[in-house]
């Protein structure tokens, strides 16, 4: 009886013993799961201007660059924030470039900034606009830093949610640029895309910014896709506030590069609306 009794006590004690190093196991494991995280958008802007009144643009909502330097692309245009080069008028917003003589500029032209008025980490981005014509036009919707955290460009970042250039006629570009991936060193990261009548008809331009990656729409069509490759910031800046811009450049390095045709001047870039939708984190706990 005593053997018979020692035996069975070991068995049970190892077995529990067991069952508590599975049961350790299992909760260990269960630890280190990471919860699964989805991304969406608010269903309405947080900010936005659909451009409903008359007059210079909302001062409330945008201010101006305003100079003439270059711009750092050689560019024509004195950026000024006069309302023939700015205006509101019939629900759309009319950036204006013209040709005069200004503060030793060739052209005049707008270049409208949310910065201290709308500022966003993260989001949905979205403009409805009809672009100028022309050899030498250079209009652009993007976003620039509004901290500079890590510098000057392009170390700081850049996002170009629609960039186009006259002389290349209904293609629009998306692009991005870092310290790692710009033109500046032959590295730069975009896609372009054919897009009929984008100077006859309003299409939509939108990016859609999370913490994972940017991707770029032309009417809700995906056409540009940048991850985040979570290699620090020369690869990815875009984890600080930034702002967006409205512009309409003459000439410079790329605008300019087969020339400028003088005879089309004023011409105009439309925009029917800017609206700004949050982004929406939903963390899931998977068993």
């Amino acid at each position: 009886m005593s053997t018979y009794f020692c035996i069975f006590t070991s068995f049970l004690i190892l077995s529990c013993t067991a069952c508590d190093s599975g049961e350790s196991v299992q909760k260990k494991e269960k630890e280190y799961i990471l919860p699964t995280i989805t991304y969406s958008f608010s269903e309405e802007p947080v900010w936005a201007d659909e451009f409903d009144y008359e007059g210079a643009p909302s001062s409330s909502k945008w201010g101006y660059d305003i100079g003439g330097s270059g711009w750092g692309n050689n560019e024509l245009q004195y950026y000024t924030d006069d309302i023939k080069n700015a205006s509101v008028a019939n629900g759309l917003l009319t950036i204006t470039a013209i040709k005069e003589e200004i503060e030793q500029n060739q052209y005049s032209s707008a270049r409208l900034v949310t910065k201290d008025k709308g500022d966003w980490l993260y989001g949905r981005f979205e403009i409805s606009a009809k672009l100028p014509e022309g050899v030498g036009t250079w209009p652009a919707i993007w976003m620039l830093p509004t901290d500079w955290a890590y510098g000057g460009w392009p170390q700081s970042g850049e996002i170009d949610i629609m960039e186009h250039v006259g002389y290349d006629q209904d293609v629009v570009h998306i692009t991005v640029h870092t310290e790692a991936y710009n033109h500046s060193i032959g590295t730069q990261v975009g896609q372009s895309k054919r897009v009929a009548g984008v100077s006859t008809d309003f299409h939509t331009y939108r990016v859609d910014w999370t913490p994972e990656d940017i991707k770029g729409y032309i009417d809700d069509a995906l056409v540009f896709n940048f991850p985040n490759e979570k290699e620090g910031y020369e690869k990815w800046p875009f984890n600080k506030r930034f702002h967006m811009l409205l512009n309409i450049a003459v000439g410079g390095n790329w605008g300019g590069a087969q020339g400028v045709d003088e005879t089309i001047y004023p011409v105009s870039m439309e925009v029917d609306y800017v609206r700004v939708y949050e982004l929406i984190e939903t963390v899931e706990e998977t068993e």
